[in-house]
C-alpha cells in the first residue's frame, strides 16, 4: 500500500515553488498512421514531438506570483516534480528542461479552502536519460 504522506513538488532550478496539487503531461507521439482506401494503416506521417503539461497549485504565498512572473517575462526555466519522501509515486523524478508557461488561471476565493491556480504551458527540453528516474 501507498504511503500518502508523499508530495510533488514543484521545482524551478533549485528552488521549491510550492506542492503540486495535480500534475497532467501530455506527450504527443511522432508518427500519425496513413490510410488509403484499399487498405489500413499503409504507412505513416512524421510530426515533432511536442510535451505539454497542466498542473494545479495552491494560490497561497508567493508561488503563484511566482510562476505568473515566470510567464509574463517568457522565462524558461527547469520545472522538476520529484516525491518529496516515500516510494508511492510511479516516477521518483521527472525533468523538464526549457518551459514556458502559456496560461495561469486562478480560481476564485471561496470561504471554505483556499483558491487554486491553473497553469498550463510547453515543454521544449525532455527525454534525456538523466530526466527520468524510476523508483
Amino acid at each position: 500500500m501507498g504511503d500518502w504522506n508523499t508530495r510533488l513538488e514543484l521545482k524551478i532550478g533549485n528552488d521549491v515553488i510550492t506542492p503540486v496539487d495535480s500534475f497532467n503531461p501530455t506527450f504527443t507521439t511522432t508518427w500519425t498512421p496513413v490510410h488509403s482506401l484499399e487498405a489500413d494503416n499503409v504507412g505513416a506521417i512524421v510530426h515533432p514531438a511536442t510535451a505539454t503539461f497542466t498542473l494545479t497549485v495552491k494560490a497561497i504565498g508567493s508561488s503563484v506570483a511566482t510562476l505568473t512572473k515566470a510567464a509574463l517575462d517568457g522565462t524558461k526555466f527547469q520545472l522538476q516534480l520529484a516525491e518529496s519522501s516515500g516510494t508511492d509515486w510511479t516516477f521518483k523524478k521527472l525533468l523538464f528542461r526549457d518551459c514556458l508557461i502559456t496560461s495561469i488561471s486562478p480560481s476564485s476565493t471561496t470561504p471554505d479552502g483556499a483558491p487554486v491556480a491553473t497553469v498550463n504551458g510547453i515543454i521544449l527540453g525532455f527525454g534525456a536519460d538523466s530526466d527520468i528516474e524510476l523508483p
